[in-house]
């Protein structure tokens, strides 16, 4: 098969087509054959090493100490089931599937194994590229909304609410009936009110936290390396007893019940993916090049085999 191979951690040209052997389902995976995937901002920080102290140190216990193990990365999957391990039921070929798993990664290419807790059947509403646009930040931003504990008639503020988990966590937090304001740049103020914020914020223009405005809970989705400096007053911000959250404080392991959650969301038209930009696997550099920018609405997809 055709994959793009991480052959060294760097900038985005360590990524080379290569031909590789066909991966081999165990006894409990099943083998997708990909129709698009998704370049995400962990995978430009897996493939550029883009962390510091220990937690670059972290990095390369986990992924590989001079270039990721594995090869291939890319953690996001939208495919069509080809075959099943000896022990899976829930599945059988020809189903058409997406999920999410960062520890096996892997879809880079066009094929990929993984086991049956990283995958849904596909919202029957979506093309394999929105699919592949959904996993990411809608499960990135599912798991803060619980762990924020978002409810009805809180006033919640997104910083960076036009990226893959800004633009999930804008909807989730106003389908749970929160009061939605959205910080964004000027060229993303109509896309992030489209997607229900109450108002929205130009950080290019104005400082949230000078603004006079309280907030029960503020969820920072950019990450404490790039929002440090704007993230650095938000307490200021908080109202009495209200909470705070950076992306970076934890990564959730997909669940196939939170996936299924998010199928269940996007049919109902809660929760809808957005794309900035899509590529071919040819291109998988020049997507990277893109999302390294650190400015692209939502999510980036790479069509594998098109459909």
């Amino acid at each position: 098969m055709r994959a793009a191979v991480c052959t060294a951690y760097g900038p985005p040209e360590v990524l080379q087509i290569r031909t590789v052997p066909d991966p081999r389902p165990r006894d409990k995976d099943v083998c997708i054959r990909l129709v698009a995937t998704a370049v995400t901002a962990s995978d430009c920080i897996v493939r550029g090493l883009k962390m510091r102290g220990v937690r670059r140190l972290f990095l390369r216990a986990a992924f590989g100490i001079r270039a990721p193990r594995k090869g291939i990365i890319g953690m996001i999957a939208a495919g069509e089931i080809e075959s099943v391990g000896r022990d899976v039921t829930a599945f059988k070929p020809g189903d058409q599937v997406f999920g999410m798993d960062g520890f096996r990664a892997g879809t880079y290419a066009e094929k990929v194994c993984w086991p049956i807790s990283a995958i849904a059947l596909r919202p029957a509403n979506l093309t394999y590229e929105e699919s592949a646009a959904l996993p990411y930040g809608g499960l990135i931003a599912s798991f803060f909304v619980r762990r924020l504990k978002i409810q009805t008639g809180q006033r919640v503020l997104v910083y960076g609410a036009s990226g893959a988990i800004g633009t999930s966590a804008v909807q989730l937090a106003r389908h749970l009936g929160a009061e939605v304001t959205g910080v964004c740049s000027t060229a993303n103020l109509e896309l992030v009110g489209s997607l229900g914020a109450t108002s929205v914020i130009d950080y290019t223009k104005d400082d949230f936290t000078q603004s006079g405005g309280r907030y029960d809970v503020i969820f920072d989705a950019v990450g404490k390396r790039k929002s440090a400096k704007a993230m650095l007053n938000a307490f200021a911000a908080l109202a009495s007893g209200g909470v705070s959250m950076s992306v970076d404080d934890a990564f959730p392991r997909t669940k196939r019940s939170d996936l299924l959650a998010l199928k269940e969301l996007a049919e109902s038209g809660a929760l809808r993916p957005v794309i900035d930009r899509r590529y071919t696997l040819d291109e998988i550099v020049e997507a990277h090049r893109y999302v390294d920018l650190g400015h692209k609405r939502g999510n980036v997809i790479v069509t594998i085999s098109p459909r």
